[in-house]
């Protein structure tokens, strides 16, 4: 019986990886053994830039609900506290939105967490 070898498989696999690797620099697009290893880091770097974002967005958000509270003379930390006291489910980019497209509605919410953070305290 004759030895068995991987032939059309390992070409499919490595275009696959060449596909990805296409517009990197030298030999991380054209030789093998590079190609793969800069295919394997740049998915790793991709997932870490995914997760990465989700944590910018939500610190961006905070830092405009926070700015537009302290105008209103309201500190951040005494809003979210007034706004969970009042159950209101509103998060952090929908408030955000609020803040910035619609001030007065921002403003019934910064009311209505100043009384409910007022009954906590």
């Amino acid at each position: 019986m004759p030895r068995a070898r991987k032939g059309a498989a390992r070409r499919r696999s490595k275009k696959r990886i060449f596909q990805r690797a296409k517009g990197y620099r030298s030999g991380r697009s054209k030789q093998w053994r590079t190609a793969q290893e800069a295919v394997i880091r740049a998915g790793a770097t991709a997932l870490i830039g995914r997760r990465q974002k989700k944590r910018d967005f939500r610190s961006l958000w905070i830092t405009r609900v926070s700015a537009a509270c302290s105008q209103r003379g309201l500190n951040y930390s005494r809003f979210m506290c007034g706004l969970k006291n009042a159950n209101v489910a509103l998060n952090r980019k929908m408030l955000s939105e609020l803040a910035i497209n619609d001030p007065e509605a921002f403003d019934a919410v910064v009311e209505l967490a100043r009384q409910n953070a007022e009954q906590a305290a």
